[in-house]
C-alpha cells in the first residue's frame, strides 16, 4: 500500500508541475512566456492559434488529473 501511495504522490506532483507549465506557456494580453518561444514553436505547431489551443487542452487535462488524484489521495490515505 505504501508503494501505491508513493506512485500516486509522484504522479500528483507531475500533474501539479504540468498545470504550472501549461498555464505559464499560454499567451496572455502581453504574450507572456509563450511569446518568447513563439518563433520556434510556430515552426513545429503552425500558427499561434493552434499553439494556444494545444496549451489550453494540456491545461484542462493536467487540471482534471490533478483534481482526481487529489480526491483519491484524500479519500484513500
Amino acid at each position: 500500500m505504501a508503494v501505491l501511495k508513493g506512485i500516486l504522490i509522484f504522479i500528483h506532483i507531475l500533474a501539479a508541475f504540468g498545470v504550472i507549465a501549461a498555464v505559464l506557456l499560454q499567451s496572455g494580453k502581453s504574450a507572456g512566456l509563450s511569446g518568447s518561444i513563439a518563433g520556434g514553436a510556430e515552426v513545429l505547431f503552425g500558427k499561434k492559434k493552434g499553439l494556444d489551443e494545444l496549451f489550453e487542452k494540456m491545461t484542462i487535462i493536467a487540471v482534471i488529473l490533478f483534481m482526481v488524484l487529489s480526491l483519491v489521495l484524500a479519500l484513500l490515505f
